[in-house]
């Protein structure tokens, strides 16, 4: 393959040490290093009302991480607005929380045209680039109408809504085009490429013509189900050894015997956390020998902010912890405890491994790499129990979970009570069958086969979707 370009809104760039955080920047980088090539994104900074400085640019062994900042008025239109206040809330279903505006709208094209001007003059004639995620959508179609005509591939991170639900966007049907000028579309789940499908057929904008070929705006493009995974084994090894990891201990040594409950989420109204206490506090109010013998750890990093609905959102999630904890708790026993900052991979790996319960109940996600990751980190010999949420796409992958509902509390709650009472066998054979899954199908391997399909013309890419049952 010829040389790779990344692009994405923003960039994990290396630190001092030539680490960068999380799976999918480990295999990115991985694949840049193989081939050579660009990453570039957003630097995360905005240059007020100045026109941006020139692209930074900065070497790190085979790869160049390009950064550039926006104005103010960009970051505003195009990150706070169109994408995480149109296109955020409805591909996860809320439709309620969706305020379009044509000034956002405008913006958000408007910096996707930016972007592709700065990274036009980079292109090679036979790069291979590979696109990021909903808040670049346009971007391929910027570069086509400059004449680019390399390969190009689309990835999307979040879940792809029915038509129903996209058709409520007022420029759905540009967003759509704007997906056809790809040469291959990857989505989470085979969930995800059949609703893709269906709104080409119903917005008569195009149509399947082939087993992951379709026909849109005078283009033929592919499109496959990529799953995407986390680097399993590393993180497996991660989980080992933070058993000695001082802040570990202390959490052990903290919960006083008692089972753990583990929740680790950004802050956002997609990831069910309200439901989640709620659930909590009604397996407590079943299951009164519980009291005193559990504790519910949440993880949940402060996320966006600056956007009106997760600043009330963080208000609503405290409280709501604030208010069991009073109720239920006693001068010996905090029944949640509630944790608004990140913590580091390895010591999450380590808590993951405490947890008798990995609590991932998202009302709507494009995979959740937390319920894999929670996985990984497992004891072999006396692994914990998966209670996830029927509405991530990870959910078709893991079948050894106890898949919930998350807007039926009552179920959520007996689940809760299966997961701490299920006998050691059942727990390791419903373990095992996930782990078998997720080793195989690791984030480096989710990486080779969307390049692989990227680069190869001749055939539509094969579904590489898995399903693994446990009975």
């Amino acid at each position: 393959m010829s040389r790779l370009i990344v692009i994405s809104n923003r960039v994990s760039v290396p630190d001092k040490k030539g680490n960068a955080a999380g799976g999918l920047a480990v295999a990115l980088r991985a694949a840049l290093e193989e081939h050579g090539g660009i990453w570039m994104g957003w630097s995360g900074n905005s240059s007020g009302d100045k026109e941006p400085e020139p692209l930074v640019m900065t070497d790190h062994g085979n790869i160049t991480y390009a950064l550039t900042d926006l104005t103010q008025t960009d970051v505003e239109e195009y990150y706070q607005g169109f994408a995480n206040r149109v296109l955020w809330p409805i591909c996860h279903y809320r439709l309620d929380l969706a305020e379009y505006g044509r000034k956002e709208m405008d913006g958000y094209f408007r910096v996707n045209r930016f972007f592709a001007h700065r990274l036009a003059p980079l292109i090679q004639p036979d790069d291979v680039i590979w696109v990021h995620d909903y808040h670049l959508i346009p971007l391929a179609a910027e570069l086509r109408q400059m004449g680019l005509k390399n390969r190009i591939g689309f990835f999307l991170h979040i879940p792809w809504p029915p038509a129903d639900v996209l058709a409520i966007m007022p420029v759905h049907q540009e967003i759509m085009r704007s997906l056809s000028a790809y040469d291959l579309l990857g989505f989470q789940t085979d969930h995800d490429l059949e609703n893709f499908a269906s709104c080409l057929k119903r917005e008569e904008i195009g149509d399947e013509i082939g087993p992951g070929l379709f026909s849109a705006h005078g283009r033929t493009f592919r499109g496959g189900a990529y799953s995407i995974g986390i680097e399993t084994a590393a993180f497996a090894d991660f989980a080992r050894k933070a058993a000695s990891h001082s802040m570990v201990r202390k959490a052990r040594q903290s919960i006083e015997g008692r089972d753990l409950i583990i929740g680790v989420d950004r802050l956002d109204y997609s990831k069910g956390i309200t439901q989640r206490i709620e659930a909590f506090e009604r397996f407590l109010g079943d299951n009164p020998a519980y009291q005193n013998r559990v504790t519910y750890l949440q993880v949940t990093p402060k996320s966006r902010s600056e956007v009106p609905e997760y600043e009330a959102m963080q208000q609503a999630v405290a409280e709501q912890a604030g208010r069991v904890n009073g109720a239920i708790g006693t001068v010996d026993w905090v029944p949640i405890r509630y944790i608004n900052r990140s913590i580091s991979r390895p010591v999450l790996a380590g808590l993951y491994r405490l947890g008798r319960i990995g609590l991932v109940t998202p009302l709507r996600d494009g995979m959740n790499l937390v319920a894999k990751e929670y996985v990984a980190a497992q004891d072999p010999d006396d692994p914990g129990v998966l209670v996830l949420s029927r509405f991530a796409g990870a959910a078709r992958e893991l079948k050894g979970a106890l898949l919930v509902n998350p807007y039926d509390i009552e179920a959520t709650a007996n689940a809760m009570a299966r997961g701490l009472t299920m006998p050691l066998e059942e727990r390791q054979r419903r373990w095992r069958g996930m782990m078998d899954h997720l080793l195989e199908h690791d984030v480096a391997r989710w990486c080779n086969d969307f390049l692989k399909d990227l680069t190869e013309e001749a055939k539509p890419p094969v579904n590489q979707v898995t399903l693994r049952l446990v009975p």
